[in-house]
């Protein structure tokens, strides 16, 4: 780099204004600033700094440079410390003292006299909704030395009439949410001038962002779906009161806090119309005025937002192949055989993180049990939701959870979890065919035979809905001639698009206003670091369950593993976990004909009349993985029979974590015929590639006459990939009792003499 291209040729040269520095000789040049020291060590660095005081440029300090000192020496360490941010370039005739508010813009990386002159000449336009204070709002603007050209109180519904003279808005809401602003935001891009949204008033100050239509960045569309996202609660309650928008609360402010508000607010304008830039601009500050704990919430563009994006994206996606590419597997990636380690996921999609602009609130460690089980929550889960306030209060109980065998994969499990619901659930962008399935036949998959229900069900469905939990209902049956919308899915076994009921695919999709005909669960649904790993999970959490309804219902005795073979440390230590708090842990092998290694890792109280017995499924082509997965999922669990209330909002939990023991449940205990198994019990070879494990489960599915569907469910504005497998024929674990492999897999396997009656499948539904 050379003098030229930092333009330090074109002026008075020295340090910024707002630096100290100190030289001792022969050791170092020490510059002081508010955030630290540096030292400047180096030949003749001693010479040169006490010369950038400001009162010389390039040649001057060439001309008055210590012997030995070559011109382009000279030059090259100027540009240096140009480059590093030390030093800057004043005009002819700048004050040689320069004032704080030039240190200032100094700092920001601005001309002090351009910048000092731009922040005040240009006009704003003062906008204000609701009960804020616009007398209070303009006299705190114009002390922070910034002109008003106009305030407007606006009207919610009325277009806005922006100020010609003005070079920005502010404006100030009682929440980011007021009716009002969507107007604001649209004239605003059709005038191509930026604004910044604050909230001054309540307890939480909101400062930002600045909603620049000219820069690629998000609208006020984009913020405000997240916004809602984060409110499910005051959106159903303003629903079942009839009105729209957020609910009015009252105005809560102190002087104090006005001005401390307001204050921000003029120096974030003062900042750009000064020509400051950054990323923070992009993103909401909040400030909690009771505990000062402040923080800054990036705000990124949803591509398919139908305001400032493509709102097509997402059905384009539904009408394209999914195409399987090569994928590499990488190491230490925590739950096995994934194209990206825990830490590059938490990388990229950690600023989805956060209760304002983000799609998870927080994740935080469930504080009940061992810390060792690494339990981690992440908000509501979407997939317990219904409309109504039932719904809604499972939704927000039945939280989101992560597993791991340490933190750091629990943490980002249990993010991954929550963006994989939030994939699922429907947003109105998703691809429909409207028709019956008479009509749609030749294309479209029967209901019946993903659901697999028996017609018993269906005609005890009054009773049974009402005695068991949201997971376990019986919908109506289906009507083949009932016109409903179909989402397209891909069957990667016939490489063709099959159709399936769009409300078995997303969460709360809309459906026939008096039937429920078909249900959406998550059986299937997966996040991956890859499409190819989300697909690899998915299709595994299908044979997962499977093999659990097949060996839960039919109450089949199944062999002990033998955990201490692996030769793994964390298992070993979490036997002693689970021993530490009065229980005991075994893990069965449960895999069933489809040959992938399935086990349930199950724990149990000792000591105590109730037995609290808990269970966790993994599922994995190393057997290793797989009964990590299980103790992981197991101890994810934990936590909800260690609180010591036994309140359980589940009717099936409750139930069978009052009554069951291993006594009166002995499918739970390892078969005492049969030794326990070990790693020489299972073939495994490893494939290096993740297209490979989708290729190896389409084939293995595709011998038994079982077809593979995949819709990808990934998000734009999200990213991480999110996929639902569909295998029809294949079992969920709730109690779904249609004929098939449920009664046939047990007697092929000769688990069973011949296949179970219907009155003797286990009458406690599996409750996970």
């Amino acid at each position: 780099m050379d003098a030229t291209s930092t333009g330090t040729d074109r002026g008075l040269i020295g340090f910024k204004a707002g630096l100290r520095v100190d030289v001792v000789e022969d050791d170092a040049v020490y510059v002081f600033s508010e955030r630290g020291v540096t030292a400047l060590q180096g030949p003749y660095m001693e010479a040169l700094a006490p010369l950038l005081d400001g009162t010389r440029d390039l040649a001057g300090l060439v001309e008055e440079a210590p012997a030995g000192l070559a011109p382009e020496r000279v030059a090259a360490m100027v540009s240096r410390l140009a480059a590093v941010g030390l030093l800057t370039v004043r005009a002819p005739g700048a004050p040689a003292t320069p004032t704080p508010a030039a240190a200032y813009w100094e700092a920001a990386g601005l001309d002090p006299a351009t910048s000092l002159d731009s922040g005040a000449a240009p006009g704003l336009h003062l906008l204000t909704i609701g009960d804020i204070e616009g007398d209070a709002a303009l006299a705190a603007l114009r002390q922070a030395g910034l002109t008003v050209a106009a305030h407007t109180v606006h009207a919610p519904g009325d277009y806005p009439d922006l100020a010609p003279a003005a070079a920005m808005s502010i404006v100030l809401c009682p929440d980011y949410l007021a009716s009002g602003l969507a107007e604001i935001d649209a004239a605003h891009r059709a005038a191509q001038r930026p604004w910044l949204l604050a909230k001054p008033q309540g307890t939480q100050v909101w400062v930002g962002p600045v909603f620049d239509p000219q820069a690629a960045g998000a609208c006020w569309h984009c913020l405000a779906h997240r916004l809602w996202g984060q409110r499910q609660g005051e959106l159903h309650a303003q629903t079942a009161l009839g009105r729209s928008g957020p609910a009015p609360r009252p105005a809560v402010t102190v002087p104090a806090l006005t001005a401390t508000a307001m204050g921000t607010v003029g120096l974030e304008a003062a900042k750009w119309l000064a020509g400051y830039r950054g990323a923070e601009q992009r993103a909401v500050w909040t400030l909690d005025s009771l505990t000062l704990d402040s923080r800054s919430h990036e705000l990124r563009a949803r591509p398919q937002c139908p305001s400032c994006g493509d709102p097509t994206l997402i059905r384009e996606q539904a009408r394209r192949p999914v195409v399987v590419a090569p994928r590499r597997k990488t190491p230490d990636t925590g739950g096995g055989h994934r194209a990206r380690t825990p830490q590059q996921v938490l990388d990229d999609f950690g600023h989805l993180i956060s209760p304002v602009t983000g799609i998870v609130k927080a994740i935080r460690q469930d504080p009940r049990g061992p810390a060792e089980f690494n339990s981690f929550r992440s908000g509501p889960n979407l997939a317990a939701g219904r409309t109504d306030l039932v719904g809604l209060r499972a939704m927000l109980r039945a939280e989101n959870g992560g597993k791991g065998t340490t933190p750091l994969y629990a943490r980002v499990s249990a993010l991954c979890e929550a963006l994989e619901r939030h994939s699922g659930f429907f947003q109105g962008d998703e691809e429909r065919v409207h028709g019956s399935y008479t009509e749609l036949s030749d294309t479209a998959v029967h209901p019946d035979t993903c659901q697999l229900f028996d017609p018993r069900q269906y005609a005890d469905r009054k009773r049974w809905n009402a005695e068991h939990s949201a997971f376990q209902q019986v919908c109506d049956p289906f009507d083949d001639d009932a016109v409903m919308d179909w989402t397209p899915v891909w069957s990667l076994t016939e490489k063709r698009h099959r159709l399936m009921p769009t409300a078995m695919l997303y969460f709360n999709a809309p459906g026939e206003p008096d039937r429920v005909p078909v249900l959406a669960d998550s059986n299937g649904n997966a996040a991956g670091s890859s499409l190819e790993d989300a697909i690899v999970q998915g299709t595994l959490e299908l044979i997962e369950r499977d093999a659990a309804a097949i060996w839960w219902y039919n109450r089949t005795r199944r062999p002990g593993v033998d955990t201490a073979a692996f030769g793994d440390p964390w298992l070993d230590r979490m036997y002693g976990v689970h021993a530490g708090i009065g229980r005991e842990m075994w893990v069965l092998d449960i895999t069933s004909d489809l040959g992938v290694p399935v086990m349930v890792a199950v724990s149990r109280r000792t000591g105590h009349p109730r037995e609290d017995v808990m269970l966790g499924f993994g599922a994995h082509f190393d057997p290793r993985v797989a009964v990590h997965r299980a103790v992981a999922e197991l101890n994810q669990l934990m936590p909800a029979v260690l609180d010591g209330t036994h309140r359980w909002d589940d009717p099936d939990a409750a139930r069978w974590w009052n009554e069951a023991d291993v006594a009166g449940q002995p499918y739970l205990l390892p078969d005492p015929t049969h030794r326990p198994l070990g790693p020489g019990d299972y073939r495994y070879a490893d494939r290096p590639d993740l297209a490979d494990d989708v290729a190896a489960l389409r084939d293995l599915l595709a011998e038994r006459d079982l077809e593979m569907l995949v819709l990808d469910q990934t998000r734009p504005d999200v990213g991480l990939p999110v996929v639902k497998v569909v295998v029809p024929g294949l079992r969920g674990f709730w109690a779904r009792f249609a004929p098939g492999r449920l009664f046939d897999v047990p007697v092929a396997l000769g688990r069973v003499p011949s296949p179970t009656p219907y009155a003797d499948l286990n009458p406690y539904p599996l409750f996970l």
